[in-house]
């Protein structure tokens, strides 16, 4: 299946000069919404991955961790932004262009030495992913990759991400 016929692209979002890649538009196609899982799926399976939990970053890695997780068998964690989680949270407080934002994820939501596999939609520069990666190291548990539906690979993303595989299933 050619997923990057279902990306639509959007210049000048959400600022002049981005080109934004929009996976809505691949998420309400049923077809590619199930290959795009099973594929990641897949690709996890073949890279020896074995996992504990997916967790997704807010917002986009919900809507690809959650149905990820029911296939590895794995429990899904959600890591949301500042403010967002009810309950006692750790955070992690990361660099931004133009200042800094912060990820939490529930205390009980994860057990020490678990195995936790890192998914959003889209990687560039790689800084909420770094971030999410030290937010899981911190606490205790194995990070053993990365998984995302596109990599924009100019940005150059992955060089700042520990050393576990990352698997992307289309890149621009």
């Amino acid at each position: 299946m050619d997923l990057k016929s279902l990306i639509r692209d959007i210049p000048d979002f959400p600022k002049s000069g981005i080109l934004f890649r929009d996976i809505t538009t691949l998420l309400r196609d049923p077809n590619g919404l199930r290959y795009t899982i099973d594929f990641l799926t897949q690709k996890c399976t073949d890279s020896g991955l074995k996992v504990d939990y997916v967790i997704g970053i807010e917002s986009r890695g919900f809507i690809i961790g959650s149905p990820l997780a029911y296939k590895l068998g794995a429990g899904f964690i959600p890591v949301r932004k500042k403010g967002k989680l009810p309950a006692a949270v750790y955070s992690v407080e990361y660099e931004l262009e133009y200042g800094t934002d912060c990820l939490e994820v529930h205390q009980d939501a994860l057990q020490l030495t678990s195995r936790v596999l890192i998914v959003d939609d889209l990687i560039a520069t790689g800084g909420t992913a770094k971030a999410t990666a030290e937010l899981v190291q911190n606490i205790g548990c194995e990070l053993v990759g990365f998984g995302f539906i596109i990599e924009l690979r100019d940005l150059q993303g992955r060089k700042h991400l520990p050393d576990v595989p990352i698997i992307s299933l289309l890149e621009y």
